[in-house]
């Protein structure tokens, strides 16, 4: 498998559990400190860490410190990937759609 395969994947792999896909939907409101996201989810401080190294890792968050806190940033651009791969089912389903309606129209 190449590398670029292997990123792909690791950014289908991190939004593919929902718990990763709110701690993107947080931070799109900004950086946020390790802790204020945890205090979002009911799970360990630890499984929150690891749902943000599994992020971090496939290049949709970044980490900084500030002191003792790690702060959460998102970096989107890797999510294009996911709009450029979903974009041709958008094309399909919006084709389908529109000939339902049709059909629908039709049958008036």
């Amino acid at each position: 498998m190449s590398r670029a395969a292997g990123q792909r994947e690791d950014v289908f792999r991190a939004i593919a559990d929902p718990n990763r896909r709110r701690m993107l939907d947080l931070l799109v409101s900004g950086d946020a400190p390790a802790r204020k996201i945890a205090a979002q989810f009911e799970m360990t401080f630890a499984a929150v860490s690891q749902h943000l190294k599994v992020l971090r890792d496939a290049g949709l968050v970044a980490r900084r410190s500030e002191g003792r806190a790690r702060i959460y940033r998102l970096t989107p651009t890797r999510l294009r990937e996911v709009e450029e791969w979903t974009a041709t089912y958008r094309k399909f389903w919006v084709g389908r759609l529109r000939r339902l309606g049709q059909y629908l129209d039709d049958g008036k």
